[in-house]
């Protein structure tokens, strides 16, 4: 009898909204991780170890990137409702096979844009025009998948 496997979690694009705007699928995302931050204490007269102590947790930025399409309107219109203050949004990240079947789902809160980055249009060297959205956030939340 052989045993079932789960699928493996091969993703080929990422979908994305914040709040209920989507911003179309990317085809790379990069730094979704959080560290916990420690301090060190030493206690006197113990001289096995140095406490850990979590102090507080640190989100990194994450970074999506795509080639340029008709989505890239979304990004800017994003971006532009942005002139008058920035306002931290929920975003939501789902990981999807090429099917779009959702493979994992992340929910980020207190999201901003850091950089948006377009491409570099060069005659000399032709190749695929790409974009790169930087996000700040500060933490996961559930998230709700995108269809």
């Amino acid at each position: 009898m052989n045993p079932v496997y789960a699928e493996p979690a091969v993703t080929v694009c990422f979908a994305v909204s914040i709040d209920d705007m989507k911003l179309g699928t990317f085809n790379s995302c990069e730094g979704l991780g959080v560290e916990v931050v420690l301090e060190q204490r030493e206690e006197g007269g113990n001289n096995g170890f140095v406490w850990q102590m979590p102090t507080r947790m640190k989100f990194t930025n994450v970074k999506l990137s795509r080639p340029l399409c008709a989505d890239t309107d979304e990004v800017m219109a994003w971006l532009s409702s942005m002139t008058t203050g920035v306002v931290p949004k929920t975003a939501n990240i789902s990981a999807m096979t090429a099917e779009r079947k959702v493979v994992a789902s992340w929910g980020l809160l207190g999201v901003v844009p850091v950089r948006w980055t377009g491409p570099g249009l060069n005659l000399d060297s032709p190749k695929v025009a790409t974009e790169t959205l930087e996000l700040a956030h500060h933490g996961f939340t559930s998230a709700k998948p995108i269809t």
